[in-house]
């Protein structure tokens, strides 16, 4: 590879793996001596990569005090500058990347990716609330072009490794510092207006510490890549420090989907053919619906799950996935519009004109319903095409291409396979500009670049 050859190449002139040997520690002499010599623009291609992954995962309103009445409206009146911000970040990044990989960005155009985007353009149309579909699938547009992006920015492996690392300190920093300084809105309290009952669990940065604990467990998969890259200090300290924030969020769902994540790549590592490889990622999604949902629709399962020693309520979820499947009925094939169900009128209306509680709800703690619920039996299959199958094609495309696999590819891997897991239980797909939604793009789009071009 020539010195302009780097980052996901579109040549294919000889390449080296994804890393330049690089060491692990440099001195803050040497720092300031590299950015003298870095160009422009491949700075600017840093600073933009740091700043889309900051933005995401820390937001543009961390520590949200959830004891407010009207948290609602404040969050709703940052939809200009959201809007604004995440627009223009997705046109630098796309500005930025398309000088040097505009063949990866252009290998996204494939039939199956222009059949969703023509149909999430209908779900506008079909959909019961035009307005809200149409801005909401702008902003979603304009997260998933941002994040396409993503992957591309990064010039080296070691680059990767710096850049993440980073990120993840920062992040792991700022919710350390949060508890330290301002408990009270980093910490669940009693008198959290929603659930004062998770009074104690971390949460950080984030509003909900569910959410707070999805990210800790994908910041492990980051953290085991970076040591796997040659960032031993920086790479532990992440895994040490998130794997603590874990436990003290008690995201047990988190925690114990991480946990298989490691053993279903181990199982990788042993199974090499594709349909085993199905079996291993998608066997435990189908599992964890039929004991989740399943239990909703057929009174054998709900049985067999109130014998186990589990809440077989699901911490009170069974109700809406009953009014969920219950709902879909009505709307089979086409839903009820993108990103156009909970929280508006109509569902209110049919929920007994908001009677029970589920007419108040977010979403129905499980994406695969809440993606039928807005786009349909349509949407669904397409979705499980792109974001299930597709990922899975891409990375055993990459291990028969290169006979193995590096660490970011291993990484991108595990981010993916606890985000279809985490689906079974938490809604997060077409979350316009929610930190696991782009983690989990971040890992979808590295994974289609990876099986495609070479990397230094």
């Amino acid at each position: 590879m020539t010195p302009r050859q780097s980052g996901f190449g579109t040549r294919t002139a000889a390449a080296t793996p994804f890393g330049d040997g690089t060491p692990a520690t440099v001195t803050l002499a040497q720092i300031g001596g590299l950015a003298a010599r870095l160009p422009v623009l491949r700075l600017a291609r840093q600073a933009l990569f740091l700043a889309i992954l900051l933005l995401a995962l820390i937001t543009l309103r961390p520590f949200v005090d959830l004891s407010r009445l009207d948290i609602g409206d404040l969050v709703t009146g940052q939809e200009t500058m959201t809007y604004a911000i995440f627009g223009a970040f997705a046109l630098a990044a796309l500005l930025l990347a398309m000088r040097e990989h505009a063949q990866a960005l252009a290998s996204l155009v494939t039939p199956t990716h222009l059949a969703l985007a023509g149909w999430l353009a209908l779900s506008v149309i079909l959909s019961q609330d035009h307005g809200t579909s149409a801005k909401r699938l702008a902003l979603t547009a304009a997260v998933m072009m941002m994040t396409a992006c993503l992957p591309l920015l990064a010039q080296t492996r070691t680059e990767l490794r710096n850049l993440l690392a980073i990120t993840a300190l920062a992040l792991l920093a700022l919710c350390y510092v949060g508890m330290i300084v301002v408990p009270d809105l980093a910490i669940h309290q009693a008198r959290d207006l929603q659930e004062p009952g998770l009074a104690g669990n971390w949460r950080g940065s984030f509003g909900h510490k569910n959410a707070a604990a999805a990210v800790m467990a994908m910041l492990l998969f980051i953290g085991v890549a970076v040591v796997r890259a040659g960032g031993r200090v920086s790479g532990l300290a992440i895994l040490g420090l998130a794997c603590v924030f874990l436990v003290g969020s008690e995201g047990k769902s988190a925690f114990a989907l991480s946990i298989v994540v490691f053993a279903l790549t181990g199982a990788f590592a042993v199974v090499r053919s594709f349909g085993g490889r199905v079996l291993i990622a998608i066997g435990p999604v189908l599992l964890l619906n039929v004991f989740t949902v399943g239990t909703v629709m057929s009174d054998g399962l709900a049985s067999v799950v109130a014998a186990l020693p589990v809440d077989s309520t699901f911490t009170g979820r069974t109700d809406i996935w009953r009014f969920a499947i219950e709902t879909i009925a009505a709307r089979p094939i086409t839903g009820y519009g993108f990103a156009a169900f909970w929280g508006t009128q109509t569902i209110r209306d049919v929920s007994d004109e908001g009677a029970t509680w589920a007419g108040y709800a977010s979403h129905s703690h499980n994406g695969y319903i809440d993606i039928t619920l807005t786009l349909g039996a349509v949407g669904l299959v397409l979705l499980l095409i792109v974001f299930v199958i597709g990922p899975l094609r891409n990375y055993q495309k990459l291990q028969c291409k290169t006979g193995n696999t590096g660490p970011f590819a291993t990484m991108f891997l595990q981010i993916w396979l606890f985000g279809i897991l985490l689906s079974s239980m938490e809604s997060f797909f077409f979350e316009r500009s929610d930190a696991i939604w782009i983690m989990f793009l971040f890992a979808v789009f590295g994974l289609h670049y990876l099986a495609r071009f070479r990397i230094r």
